[in-house]
């Protein structure tokens, strides 16, 4: 039987030689308005850092210091528009949520070298667990109540290439706002104008006065708030999403364009004909949903796996949905849970087109009201999405079409954080534009069973 699950490289480098050399504390040019940005119920759930690293190769117009300079220079320049970036993040304890102080305070710049080059390092694709020696997430001599919401590292290599590590926490940009954010810096280190002036308005997705919750959110969970000490609420607020240290196994499944066709096709010849239906998110979102459910269930008697539910969770961009839409500027968390639920029994057996189909329902369950009474939900309970199975997709972020003065960035690819409840889309740039690996971390008999699901279902 084919398999479709990569081993780490024999070869994988575990030491990058990383020497950091200066940190600093960029902070606006001009002075910027004192305020408090309000939050939406979106962002309110995301109170946590997301790391990223961007390869560049060598460009002999642009030697490593020039890029520092540049990139250092516009990082500064950036912070006047995306003025908020500079703030902290602040409890506000009347309002019992979480805000922006938009005080200036700065982000965190360090600059390091590595020993190393791009081709020693190797594959860049596989989640290296050394790429975490790319990416800082303080500035030395802060107070933890004075952590930046944003860190950089730039990375030099000895080949002349280098690695842009960025740490943001989660509350300032969903990722499509991220991608507007790389393209606007990306035209300040060329001397251009921004390529689109950012909406930090995130008031556009404040709850209804007073909430009103017209539709069912199973998804949703009710967070219990303490009536005691307001700061005890305030650490013990931690998303679903965060990572949080288990003893797993982790693999890299690789779907090809024709893999993913054929996914395609088996939901095709089972009655969902339509494109729009049997998108490739769509398809390999239900072979993966299906082949984790199961995994899980495996030691279920069958009798039990009939009742067993399942949900998966993934993220739907809402800005064209709502009435009337936001601007495609908007900065903030524009992003909602959709679900969709099934019996470990139905995935089983039913139809691969009947899973697909649960898939697409969930993202065109988004109406402007479904959208408005799931914000209005979060202000009344001040909850967050609960699942067996999250989805997290960077397929088509489009991190790597930015463009610089020095070009495209080789790779880039999100710092992995092992958690059972999650699994990653992210492109495999080595096999076409539009393959896929699907990053697993599963208790160890979970995962070949995962694997041999994962095999069986797309022979």
């Amino acid at each position: 039987m084919e398999t479709h699950c990569q081993n780490p490289p024999l070869s994988l480098i575990t030491d990058l030689k990383v020497r950091r050399q200066r940190s600093s504390r960029i902070i606006p040019p001009e002075k910027t308005e004192r305020r408090s940005l309000f939050l939406s119920n979106m962002d309110q759930v995301l109170n946590f850092n997301v790391e990223t690293v961007h390869f560049f190769p060598a460009n002999p117009d642009f030697p490593p210091e020039t890029v520092v300079d540049i990139l250092e220079a516009a990082f500064q320049k950036i912070l006047m528009p995306y003025d908020f970036l500079a703030g902290r993040l602040r409890f506000n304890p009347q309002q019992r949520r979480l805000e922006i102080d938009c005080n200036s305070a700065g982000i965190g710049f360090w600059v390091a070298s590595s020993e190393l080059s791009l081709d020693e390092i190797g594959d860049l694709v596989y989640p290296n667990p050394a790429f975490r020696q790319l990416i800082m997430d303080k500035v030395d001599n802060l107070d933890a109540d004075d952590s930046p919401l944003c860190v950089v590292q730039v990375t030099t290599f000895k080949c002349g290439g280098f690695a842009l590590g960025l740490c943001t926490n989660h509350v300032t940009f969903d990722g499509i706002s991220v991608k507007l954010f790389l393209e606007n810096l990306a035209s300040l280190t060329d001397n251009k104008p921004l390529v689109l002036t950012p909406c930090n308005d995130r008031q556009l997705l404040a709850a209804r006065s007073p909430p009103r919750v017209t539709c069912s959110h199973p998804e949703l969970v009710k967070l219990e708030i303490p009536q005691g000490n307001v700061d005890e609420f305030d650490q013990s607020h931690t998303p679903v999403f965060a990572p949080a240290p288990e003893d797993l196994d982790f693999k890299i499944f690789r779907l090809t364009e024709s893999d993913i066709y054929n996914l395609k096709q088996k939901a095709a010849k089972l009655g969902v004909g339509e494109s729009r239906i049997s998108s490739s998110f769509n398809v390999v979102t239900a072979h993966v949903w299906r082949c984790k459910a199961l995994a899980a269930a495996a030691d279920i008697t069958q009798n039990d796996i009939s009742e067993k539910m399942s949900t998966v969770l993934y993220a739907v961009d809402v800005r064209s949905k709502l009435t009337p839409p936001l601007p495609p500027s908007y900065t903030g968390n524009a992003v909602l849970t959709a679900y969709a639920m099934a019996s470990c029994h139905e995935l089983e057996n039913a139809p691969f087109s009947s899973l697909v189909e649960k898939v697409f329902e969930g993202a065109t369950r988004m109406t402007d009201e479904y959208i408005r009474s799931a914000i209005d939900w979060g202000e009344l309970y001040q909850g967050y999405p609960l699942c067996d199975l999250l989805i997290s997709s960077w397929w088509k972020l489009g991190f790597s079409e930015v463009k610089y003065p020095w070009g495209r960035p080789k790779y880039c690819c999100p710092i992995i954080h092992h958690k059972k409840d999650v699994i990653l889309f992210f492109p495999d740039i080595e096999r076409g534009q539009n393959a896929l690996n699907i990053f697993v971390a599963l208790p160890h008999k979970e995962m070949d069973k995962f694997q041999a699901l994962f095999n069986k279902f797309l022979a």
